[in-house]
C-alpha cells in the first residue's frame, strides 16, 4: 500500500491558472494542472492508494469555501482532507472547530504563503487549540522556492514554536508534521537540531529534488517510525519519489511504515 501524504488540488475553475502562476514563481514543472481528474489520474499512474489532500488559506476570507471544497473530496476516491486556516483569523477557535465538525482530519499551514513566522504567537494559539481538540497539524517547512524573503519555518523557529505550543514538555507521540523532511533544502539543521524530536517528516518533493544520502541521514537518525512518503503532487511524482525511496537500504518495515504504517495511524485507520 502507498499513502500519498501531502497532495493538492484545486477547483477545476482555477487550477490550471492556479498551478501555471506558482510554477512560473518556483521555477518548479508541475507533473499536472491540479484538478482532481488530474491527481486521481497520477494516483492510478504511479500506484497510490490513497492521497491526503493539503488546502492553503492565503486570505481569511477564504476559510469557508476552501474547507468546503476539501469537506466535499473527503472520503471519496481513496481521498483524505485537511482543512486550511490563515493565521488572521479572527475567530481560529470557532473555525477550528468547524473544520473538526466537518470530518476533516487536521490543518495545513503554510508560513512563506501567509507571511508569517511559524512562531508567531498567532500560530501558536491555532496550533495549540488544534491539537486539543484532534486535529493533526502539518506545516511546511524550510524554503519556499516561489516565495521571496526571510524563510519563515526554520529549525530555529520551529523549535521555538514546540518549547511555546507544549510549553516545554514534548509529548511522547508526535502530533505534529514537518513538511519536507523537516526543512526544505535546511537538511544539515534538520540533523542537528530537529531529528529524534516528536515529531513527522513528510517527504513531499524532496525524494526528486534532494540528495538521497542526505534524506537516508534524516530517516536513519530520525527513525522511519515517523516518516511519511509524500510527493506534493502535482509538483512531485509518486512512482518516482517511491522508487528513490526503494532504492535506499531499507529494511522491509520501515518502507512499510514510511509508505502508510505511519499515515494509518495518524488518519486513525
Amino acid at each position: 500500500m502507498i499513502i500519498d501524504f501531502h497532495t493538492h488540488v484545486f477547483p477545476d475553475a482555477i487550477a490550471e491558472k492556479t498551478i501555471q502562476h506558482l510554477a512560473e514563481k518556483s521555477g518548479y514543472i508541475p507533473y499536472g494542472n491540479g484538478t482532481l481528474e488530474q491527481l486521481l489520474a497520477l494516483m492510478k499512474k504511479g500506484g497510490a492508494d490513497h492521497s491526503v489532500i493539503l488546502p492553503v488559506v492565503t486570505k481569511p476570507a477564504q476559510f469557508r469555501s476552501i474547507n468546503q471544497f476539501a469537506a466535499s473530496l473527503n472520503g471519496t476516491n481513496g481521498l483524505y482532507s485537511f482543512g486550511g486556516i490563515h493565521p488572521d483569523d479572527e475567530t481560529p477557535e470557532a473555525h477550528l472547530d468547524e473544520i473538526k465538525a466537518l470530518g476533516l482530519y487536521g490543518i495545513k499551514l503554510h508560513p512563506d504563503y501567509q507571511d508569517v513566522f511559524i512562531d508567531d504567537p498567532r500560530y501558536i494559539r491555532i496550533i495549540r487549540y488544534a491539537l486539543s481538540i484532534g486535529l493533526t497539524v502539518i506545516t511546511h517547512a524550510g524554503v519556499d522556492d516561489g516565495c521571496a524573503g526571510e524563510t519563515k519555518c526554520t529549525p530555529d523557529r520551529i523549535l521555538h514554536m514546540l518549547d511555546a505550543v507544549y510549553e516545554g514538555n514534548l509529548p511522547s507521540a508526535p502530533q505534529i508534521i514537518l513538511a519536507h523532511a523537516g526543512s526544505y533544502k535546511m537538511y544539515d539543521e534538520v540533523l542537528e537540531k530537529l531529528c529524534g524530536l516528536p515529531v513527522y517528516f513528510d517527504l513531499a518533493y524532496v525524494l526528486e529534488a534532494a540528495d538521497p544520502d542526505a534524506l537516508l541521514s534524516i530517516i536513519r537518525t530520525h527513525g522511519a517510525d515517523k516518516i511519511l512518503f509524500a510527493t506534493d503532487s502535482p509538483w512531485g511524482d509518486v512512482a518516482k519519489g517511491a522508487a528513490v525511496l526503494r532504492e535506499m537500504p531499507l529494511t522491509e518495515l520501515e518502507l512499510e511504515q514510511i509508505f502508510y504504517r505511519n499515515a494509518l495511524s495518524i488518519l486513525r485507520k
